[in-house]
């Protein structure tokens, strides 16, 4: 049972697309398995997350700076995973689904919870100096997110597989350039 749960984090790292593509990764015991990886890549994210407020805390003066509970980080990652899985359901399922598609919410789930292993790798960033690895993990999680709904949905190409799963990360993109457009167009009076 944990050289299975071994097998799938390997897979996921190594963007093996036998991951996704192998109806035995998304049997009974899967949902376990992506509820200990949620659990796990949310715990690990603690380690960047302190480096970064200790470091801040040490440039403005502050002293004492204490970072999130570990409930409120389990609760918005658990959050954050449902939240991700629907809106690939919908838009991917139910809006832009392709002739083949045949998928349930609980296969996405996993899905989603299995392209979260890049997010392991945060237990590197232990530094402030090493903040800025952190887009790495996250681009390895977007390629990884990109394949497994590319597989699982059955989707002819790649295009889009990468529409659908990067739309929400170009719109909050299109919206901070907008704001900064705004911030530099107006006038003090």
């Amino acid at each position: 049972m944990f050289a299975e749960f071994l097998n799938i984090i390997f897979k996921s790292i190594k963007l093996d697309k036998t991951l996704y593509s192998d109806n035995k990764n998304f049997d009974e015991a899967s949902i376990y398995y992506a509820i200990v990886i949620i659990l796990l890549t949310s715990l690990i994210s603690i380690i960047p997350g302190s480096a970064f407020i200790n470091h801040m805390s040490s440039i403005f003066g502050i002293i004492d700076a204490k970072g999130p509970s570990i409930r409120s980080i389990l609760i918005m990652s658990f959050s954050v995973w449902i939240i991700k899985t629907a809106y690939l359901y919908f838009v991917g399922v139910v809006v832009f689904r392709s002739k083949s598609t045949s998928c349930s919410f609980r296969k996405l789930l996993v899905l989603v919870a299995f392209a979260n292993v890049p997010f392991i790798l945060y237990i590197f960033i232990f530094d402030i100096n090493l903040i800025y690895l952190t887009f790495i993990p996250y681009i390895w999680y977007c390629i990884s997110l990109i394949i497994g709904v590319n597989i699982v949905l059955k989707y002819n190409n790649y295009f889009k597989s990468i529409i659908i799963t990067l739309a929400p990360q170009m719109i909050f993109f299109i919206w901070i350039l907008s704001q900064f457009s705004n911030v530099n167009t107006s006038t003090l009076s």
